[in-house]
C-alpha cells in the first residue's frame, strides 16, 4: 500500500520549525536530515524527516517562493486542556499569532488546529440547542476553552 506524507516547505527555516515542533509534542523525533553541498555536518540543511504523533512529515528548505496558506492546517485533537494550554503556548510564542475558533498560525506561517476532541460530539449533538451553543461559545473563542464549551453546551 503507498505511503502519503505531509510535505512543508520553507524559505530557509526548516531546521528551525522541526526544532519546534519536536519540543513541542511528547514522543516527537527527527529520523532524518540531508543536507546540500558535501553533506558534511556543516553544510546547510536541505531537509528534515521527522514524527509527530506517529504521523511522517517532510520539511524542505525550498527559497522565497514558498508560502503557507490558511488553506491548508495541522489538525491536532486533544484529550485535556492542558494539552491545548502546551501546543497552544509553545505554537504561537516567539511570532505565531493566535487566529479564533482553536486556529493559531505559527511563526514560519503554519496554520494549526488545536482542538478538544470532545468539540466534535458538542457541535454535532442532535440537539440542536445544545449544538448550538457550543458553536456559538466557539465562536468566540481564539484558544479553546474545554470547560467553558462544555458549560455552554449545557446551557449554564
Amino acid at each position: 500500500m503507498p505511503d502519503i506524507t505531509t510535505f512543508l516547505t520553507y524559505d530557509t527555516q526548516a531546521e528551525e520549525a522541526v526544532q519546534l515542533y519536536v519540543s513541542t509534542f511528547e514522543d516527537a523525533k527527527i529520523t532524518n536530515t540531508s543536507r546540500s553541498g558535501d553533506g558534511g555536518p556543516k553544510a546547510s540543511v536541505f531537509s528534515l524527516t521527522f514524527e509527530l504523533l506517529g504521523k511522517t512529515f517532510i520539511a524542505l528548505n525550498g527559497g522565497p517562493t514558498f508560502k503557507f496558506a490558511q488553506g491548508v492546517s495541522l489538525f491536532v485533537a486533544c484529550d485535556t486542556q492542558a494539552e491545548i494550554d502546551r501546543y497552544w503556548t509553545k505554537l504561537t510564542e516567539n511570532g505565531g499569532k493566535e487566529v479564533q475558533c482553536g486556529w493559531l498560525v505559527d511563526k514560519f506561517g503554519l496554520s494549526w488546529q488545536i482542538v478538544p476532541r470532545v468539540l466534535g460530539s458538542m457541535i454535532g449533538d442532535k440537539d440542536a440547542v445544545k449544538a448550538g451553543r457550543a458553536m456559538k461559545a466557539m465562536m468566540q473563542m481564539k484558544k479553546l476553552d474545554i470547560a467553558a464549551l462544555k458549560r455552554a453546551h449545557e446551557g449554564g
